[in-house]
């Protein structure tokens, strides 16, 4: 798979993807309608395409010619461009462990020259994503009782030192 900036033509594939992997994470944790409510509102065709323009930002997919297999969004927080929130880093069930997560964290670092901060937030129960981000050179740097703003979920955040 290689990294190209998302575009237009990507949104659907990118929402099945990101309900795909949704549930196959978070069934367990939150339950099946928890997931697909947070799916229909944060993973919409016109919550995706908002991104797409959004100033200081990079949204980025994994994709061999066939299927979109990962996906990352990513932009400047509105109060330091030197601090960059990592809001979405997906890979498919069927394509992880691939190197895919860790191409799309590289060009998410690759994309922000300036930034010296990558920020995540990590559910606490996806011991696999937590387990990755300290693999890629995060560190714990505290916790959130609102994970992505306004879903009312606890996350822990993560750090990396970038630039």
């Amino acid at each position: 798979m290689f990294v190209r900036t998302a575009s237009e033509r990507d949104l659907v594939a990118i929402r099945v993807l990101l309900v795909e992997t949704w549930h196959a994470t978070y069934d367990a944790i939150y339950g099946a309608a928890k997931v697909t409510e947070i799916s229909d509102e944060w993973h919409s065709i016109a919550s995706l395409k908002a991104r797409l323009t959004r100033p200081n930002s990079e949204f980025l997919v994994a994709d061999d010619g066939n299927r979109v297999g990962g996906m990352a969004f990513a932009a400047a927080t509105t109060t330091d461009a030197k601090i960059i929130l990592l809001n979405q880093l997906y890979v498919h069930p069927d394509c992880q462990r691939r190197g895919i997560g860790q191409a799309l964290l590289e060009e998410v670092e690759a994309s922000f020259p300036e930034a010296r901060t990558l920020r995540v937030e990590v559910e606490e129960a996806n011991a696999p994503a937590v387990a990755f981000y300290r693999a890629q050179g995060f560190l714990p740097a505290g916790n959130t009782a609102d994970c992505g703003g306004g879903s009312g979920l606890p996350a822990l955040i993560f750090e990396k030192v970038i630039g």
